[in-house]
């Protein structure tokens, strides 16, 4: 084994190879990969191979998309035969609900070029002859639940996991990879020019990047970089069957091999497999197992099976399936898979740990190996991934992420495989964890809360009579009117928002504005008091986050940023410092760097009757030429010392933000309550804050902006300032101008809109049906009365008034483009 190369791979499964290969790809044949045992000996060896193309996600969707075209593609080019059966693959539905999301899917298949087809009953028989279609099986006794419709993927299939392993190792090998087994990691530090080193059983390695891909052993590998990796195994069984004499008669009949069935109503996948079939579920009660690490007489070990568990699912699948009744039971697999409390993997750079990666925690390895090793080598190689990588980035999640957490989330995440997956949804193990001080205050309030980056946050109030509880759906539920009650409430009188999981930071001393100025392409403030929007863009020009940044005093700034993004935000600042600046507390180069988030809460208080509210409770002058709009000052506000009082917030209102001392909650909410009893004064939560902000165009991170897009295509040219000094992103910006900009941010309005209201992920048309672009937000504007998308197309359709078309859970709408801002659009009320 050499003793340097330029990237370990630690890992031999097939996330693990896949890395190796697109590495080598990309040009970097200096690479070697390190398994403790034998490739594919976690859980690559035991996998079923299924290659499903369904996710929900945007990011995800694209990783499957990748590899499913890769895998078709490595044959020829490695010579090794990777056993894919493009079979398709069929996902029933027996209700109304099941349906809107396969829809709701649909739109996301659209955008990023995935071929499916809904059908009807009669065409799934026509796929699946060997199905009962239904004849009621609510019943007792009776046949199976009557299909409503399906959603069939024809490129889908199944894959032999450790064909394609090899396939990849043959790749990566031919281009001067490195492959080492029966090589552990033991042991890791820094070198003093800040490389890796590494000891194992079979010598030591020196590496300028390292990437975990360890599968069941994330969490002991992440421990030896000093990292706790929220990723824990779970079990997941699989039955296989001996011959089905009805299979084998169907076959010998020219019949095609099967698309791969999941009913998803019943939690569970079924294909062929010699003649016979492979029967997956996804029950309740699967345990999470080596939170504590992979013992060492595990190895490529399988727990032993548990029928008993699997009965309801198997019984389910009999009605669905009849000769699955006819066949015995060859094996139980049961072996373990990795899970994050989301499902999604997590692939990018590990956090406060400069040139380590992760590629871990892939409940469905197989279909995301391809892709997720696509874009993690993008990362290394070119410094940044070729597509928003935010729903996978690792950094997603933070210290919160305790052992027991992580446990209680994936086994729900487990067993939740296959329910609906609802926009609204807001699933309960594990909760709450990370509360505001008023929260228990706002529960006596009648909030709904959901939950982000372990926060708890009221998504909705529910008043007197009404029951705090959501009712999901794709389409307008329970909560809609109340939603509209408070955003009314809002934008008539005045309303209160806790928005204290806000990412908070406080930069300081005299190196602190060139700094940040050098991070992000607006201006930095330079007057005390002064607020500015500003973006930290990626090389490429695309938005990486966005900043509220305030300078309280001389060398003094406070920079906030969405809740969710606080470790994100927080590992790239600490990164970005100046050479020496290496502590988070530590002056050096003069900047000093601090999260405050944990210190300080947030309340906004917004309306009409905002100043009013506000002036009995503070000696600071309000009116505007006192305390304009996008300044703050420091004040008191009743007994509460040192508040930021902001005048910006993300309604659309006349308001301010009131970021206190922490210990200052109680008394606050209560002060601020009491002083608008006269006032109407109500709260309001997340989804009237959200239908507020799109009847003002206002762009959320994450969602509306992201590294796909420039500030030029979100149309925020006014915060960007390329007569200023160096920033990053600044020549990309550039040439983009000169170029022409691909994309335009648009709010459209959608016509007779019923029930259902865009999402985000829709696709956006043309009159011929051509598609132009897509939507990453709606909502309905209830003080407009309008349903409203926000989204970007084609420069050409991007003026006010242009007709366009959406789908919307498989039904196409006239939209029409509006003027940013449709409320309000000159900020009369802002500047009130």
């Amino acid at each position: 084994m050499k003793t340097h190369a330029r990237v370990v791979v630690i890992g031999g499964g097939v996330v693990g190879v896949s890395t190796l290969y697109h590495l080598a790809v990309k040009g970097w044949s200096d690479v070697v990969l390190l398994e403790r045992a034998e490739l594919t000996a976690g859980s690559t060896w035991h996998a079923a191979g299924l290659l499903p193309l369904f996710n929900m996600s945007y990011t995800v969707g694209q990783l499957h998309k990748y590899s499913v075209d890769l895998y078709k593609r490595l044959p020829a080019e490695t010579g090794q035969d990777v056993s894919f059966h493009v079979t398709g693959n069929l996902r029933l539905a027996t209700n109304r609900d099941r349906m809107d999301e396969y829809q709701k899917y649909c739109g996301t298949a659209n955008t990023i070029g995935v071929p499916f087809q809904v059908i009807g009953p009669k065409e799934v028989h026509d796929l699946w002859p060997l199905a009962e279609i239904g004849n009621g099986g609510d019943i007792p006794g009776g046949g199976p639940p009557n299909i409503v419709g399906a959603l069939y993927h024809p490129d889908d299939g199944h894959i032999a996991p450790a064909d394609l392993t090899m396939a990849l190792r043959k790749g990566a090998r031919t281009r001067g990879a490195e492959i080492h087994e029966h090589t552990e990691v033991t042991a890791v530090k820094r070198t003093a020019s800040g490389e890796w080193h590494l000891t194992t059983n079979n010598g030591d390695i020196v590496a300028e990047h390292v990437v975990c891909a360890t599968g069941n052993y994330a969490r002991q590998t992440g421990r030896l970089f000093g990292l706790n990796v929220p990723s824990i195994p779970v079990e997941h069984q699989y039955i296989v069957y001996d011959e089905s004499p009805e299979l084998k008669a169907y076959r010998q009949n020219g019949g095609r091999e099967l698309a791969v069935l999941r009913e998803s109503d019943q939690s569970y996948y079924l294909r062929e497999e010699r003649l016979g079939w492979i029967l997956g579920p996804y029950e309740a009660g699967a345990p999470a197992r080596f939170a504590d690490g992979v013992p060492d007489w595990f190895g490529k070990s399988l727990f032993e099976g548990d029928l008993e568990r699997l009965l309801p699912h198997v019984e389910a699948a009999q009605r669905r399936v009849p000769s699955l009744a006819t066949c015995g039971i060859k094996d139980i697999v049961n072996g373990p898979i990795a899970y994050t409390p989301d499902g999604s993997p997590l692939v990018g750079p590990a956090w406060g740990a400069k040139n380590l990666w992760l590629n871990e925690g892939h409940s469905f390895g197989i279909t995301a190996a391809g892709g997720s090793g696509w874009q993690l080598a993008e990362w290394i190689v070119e410094g940044e991934p070729g597509i928003d990588m935010m729903a996978v980035d690792p950094r997603r999640y933070g210290p919160y992420t305790g052992k027991r957490y992580v446990v209680q989330k994936n086994e729900e995440t487990y067993r939740n495989v296959f329910v609906i997956h609802y926009p609204d949804e807001e699933r309960a193990d594990a909760r709450p964890a990370k509360t505001s001080p008023v929260y228990d205050k706002l529960a006596r309030m009648g909030a709904v809360f959901g939950q982000r980056y372990g926060w708890e946050r009221a998504n909705w109030f529910a008043p007197p009579g009404v029951a705090p509880k959501d009712k999901w759906s794709f389409r307008r539920s329970n909560y809609f009117e109340h939603v509209g009650a408070e955003a009314r409430r809002l934008r008539e009188h005045v309303g209160v928002i806790d928005l204290t999981p806000f990412t908070k930071h406080e930069v300081t001393g005299p190196g602190a504005e060139a700094w940040l100025d050098s991070l992000v392409a607006n201006k930095v403030p330079t007057k005390i008091g002064r607020i500015a929007l500003c973006h930290a863009l990626t090389r490429r020009g695309g938005i990486r986050s966005e900043f509220t940044i305030t300078k309280i005093a001389d060398q003094h700034y406070y920079v906030v940023s969405a809740g969710a993004a606080e470790r994100y935000d927080s590992d790239y600042l600490q990164q970005m410092l100046p050479q020496g600046a290496a502590a988070a507390a530590e002056p050096a180069a003069g900047v000093s760097l601090r999260n405050i988030t944990m210190s300080r809460g947030v309340f906004v208080l917004a309306g009409p009757r905002s100043r009013e509210v506000l002036a009995k409770l503070t000696d600071t002058p309000l009116d505007n030429a006192a305390f304009p709009w996008l300044t703050g000052q420091v004040a008191e506000v009743g007994l509460a010392v040192d508040v930021y009082l902001l005048r910006v917030n993300f309604v659309g209102a006349l308001g301010w933000e009131l970021h206190f001392p922490i210990e200052y909650a109680h008394h606050l909410f209560d002060a601020i309550f009491a002083a608008g009893e006269e006032y109407k004064i109500g709260m309001a939560g997340m989804r009237a804050m959200e239908s507020l902000r799109l009847e003002k165009s206002y762009r959320m991170w994450g969602t509306d902006l992201s590294p796909d897009y420039t500030p030029y295509e979100a149309g925020l040219d006014r915060f960007v300032r390329l007569n200023k000094g160096p920033f990053i992103g600044k020549e990309a910006l550039e040439r983009q101008l000169k170029n022409g900009v691909p994309h335009r941010f648009i709010t459209f309005e959608v016509h007779e809109v019923k029930d259902a209201d865009a999402l985000g992920n829709e696709p956006l048309f043309d009159a011929k049906g051509t598609l132009i672009g897509r939507a990453t937000a709606g909502y309905y504007g209830h003080a407009l009365g309008k349903s409203l998308g926000l989204g970007y197309v084609k420069p050409e359709f991007a003026s006010v008034g242009s007709d366009l078309t959406i789908e919307i859970l498989g039904e196409r709408k006239r939209a029409t483009v509006l003027v940013d801002s449709p409320y309000d659009p000159e900020n009369k009320e802002l500047r009130a």
